[in-house]
């Protein structure tokens, strides 16, 4: 049976950062006849639920994992080590379930897919992915987003 990384927030486990899930019933046919690896990378990174919201900073998903961007919450403190952190036990995740692709959670500073919010924590989006979604793209892992979430 084909395998896929589906973010546990879409699966109706509380684990945003607001401890709310995002579960809609379109999920259900999109992953039908499939095997589903729930997983939240920021939970499996260490950060707690709730937490604060955080946002890129100088960069895309990309950036942070190349060294050159960060991960902040609106307090100003650095979270980037625990969403790499996170990313990286999502990609074992993936890879133990037989993954070859994931459906992300969009905008999110560790899911998001071709947009993500700009480091400003004022809503404006900016092209970019996410640190679990770019970590995903350099590791042959397809990424898409949720429809409807």
């Amino acid at each position: 049976m084909e395998a896929i990384l589906v973010s546990a927030c879409l699966r109706g486990v509380p684990c945003r950062f607001d401890g709310r899930h995002k579960a809609a019933p379109q999920m259900e046919a999109v992953v039908a006849g499939r095997e589903v690896v729930s997983f939240c990378p920021e939970v499996a990174g260490g950060l707690t639920t709730p937490r604060r919201p955080a946002e890129l900073v100088g960069g895309d998903g990309h950036d942070v994992l190349d060294g050159t961007a960060r991960v902040v919450e609106d307090t100003g403190r650095d979270v980037t080590a625990q969403f790499v952190d996170g990313a990286q036990r999502a990609l074992a995740a993936a890879r133990n379930g037989g993954c070859t692709e994931a459906l992300l959670m969009p905008r999110s500073p560790s899911c998001g897919r071709g947009a993500v919010y700009d480091g400003s924590f004022s809503g404006e989006l900016v092209p970019g992915d996410g640190v679990t979604a770019a970590l995903f793209e350099r590791n042959g892992i397809a990424v898409r987003i949720a429809p409807g979430a």
